[in-house]
């Protein structure tokens, strides 16, 4: 029988990054009761195989998967081989195109192994749910169709939008809401997990569920994670991704591109911290104890630790920083006259010769990791501290680099 940790602890993990759970109290209740009769929760999470490739913002409700599975529940990943046909029109303003069955099943295969680079094979259950949808037939499919109106599928967000723009909704796409609800029927599920966005289709589940005379299903949606522009939520469409199966070095520098401020979020999302580290984190970061791009090194190190390894997480660190210390300097640099009397440190320095309007900007930027300093304008190094002496020697320079700027400055 396994031995299940208390469920206030189970709870702190659990509900660690998520932003909405359905309800709270009947989670506890079903944690309770699988610690009592020592039967794990059937946690269920599916997958569409739209797409050959995953990226970080999948892997959110992935590490929340591990962390079920970590408490000694049983992990359901369900590839929608059935439900990929028709295309989940969430967020969509025009009907999606349906993949065939060749494309749907090559997208599958790619799912499944690079699933495995978070959850634990061994404990983990794949299913596909042709295995019951393609079961049901036309009959069971009307059956279904039953147990829902027009109404209520109408009263979710984006069906909404395009029924009143007079938009066309396919029939198919109306379907997708029940088929995906129907999962939760036949996996008897005790939670279902999903991002913020798939949140009326898996309360839908949770409504069938009752219509069969099943205990519904809890709940839980976790944050669409932001892409690298800081913008919008990360998407290969938009550029914005950092691929699963990208190279180690690719990941490393992509994830230090990101700002300091949208590195919190990731800190949250892409790892098992709790709340009360990354506060200390931040901590150490705002009292200057820890620099920011240290703070964002640990981090790109440990998410390609999670995807290629420890060693290869060592390495990509270690030609990042190669690479940066050799970034070549501008072929022609605007040569500037240090300043008399000479500033006292970088960031009066930077105020004297334009690259900052004032101290405090100047400040900033150094703290973000937006300046470099070159003796011979070739191999830049990033400064750390804005207090820091800038000193030249009689006719001495040295190169300063601001983001895309650079100045020579010379005595």
């Amino acid at each position: 029988m396994p031995n299940f940790l208390p469920v206030p602890d189970q709870l702190e993990l659990l509900l660690k990054g998520v932003e909405t759970c359905v309800q709270k109290d009947e989670l506890a209740a079903k944690l309770e009761a699988s610690r009592r009769s020592g039967k794990p929760l059937r946690v269920k999470v599916g997958f569409d195989p739209s797409a050959p490739d995953l990226h970080l913002g999948h892997t959110v409700v992935f590490r929340k998967m591990r962390h079920f599975q970590e408490l000694g529940h049983e992990v359901v990943f369900l590839i929608g081989d059935f439900t990929g046909l028709i295309g989940d029109p969430t967020g969509k303003k025009t009907t999606r195109p349906q993949l065939t069955r060749e494309e749907v099943e090559a997208n599958a295969e790619t799912y499944k192994a690079q699933v495995f680079k978070i959850l634990d094979p061994k404990t983990t259950v794949v299913d596909f749910n042709s295995r019951w949808l393609g079961a049901l037939g036309a009959d069971g499919l009307i059956r279904l169709a039953g147990r829902y109106t027009v109404a209520q599928l109408l009263e979710r967000d984006d069906f909404s939008k395009r029924y009143k723009a007079g938009q066309p909704i396919s029939v198919h796409e109306l379907l997708y809401p029940l088929c995906q609800g129907y999962d939760s029927v036949a996996l008897e599920a005790d939670v279902e997990l999903g991002g913020t966005d798939q949140l009326f289709n898996l309360l839908v589940g949770r409504e069938l569920m009752r219509s069969y005379g099943l205990a519904p299903q809890c709940v839980m949606t976790t944050p669409l994670l932001v892409g690298l522009d800081g913008v919008e939520k990360m998407s290969k469409s938009l550029g914005n991704h950092v691929g699963v199966n990208e190279p180690p070095d690719e990941i490393f520098g992509k994830v230090m591109s990101v700002s300091d401020d949208m590195m919190w979020t990731w800190w949250t999302l892409l790892t098992d911290l709790f709340p009360h580290d990354i506060e200390a984190l931040k901590a150490d970061v705002a009292s200057g104890a820890k620099h920011p791009k240290r703070v964002k090194m640990d981090l790109a190190r440990l998410l390609v630790s999670d995807f290629h390894g420890a060693d290869a997480a060592a390495k990509a660190e270690a030609e990042f920083e190669r690479r940066f210390a050799k970034a070549e300097g501008p072929v022609k640099a605007e040569t500037r006259p240090l300043p008399d009397p000479a500033p006292a440190d970088l960031a009066s320095l930077l105020v004297a010769v334009g690259l900052a309007p004032s101290k405090n900007v100047a400040r900033q930027k150094v703290k973000e990791g937006a300046v470099s300093l070159s003796e011979d304008g070739v191999a830049f190094s990033k400064a750390e501290n804005p207090a820091e002496p800038f000193a030249l020697e009689p006719g001495a320079a040295r190169y300063v680099r601001l983001g895309k700027r650079f100045l020579r400055v010379a005595r």
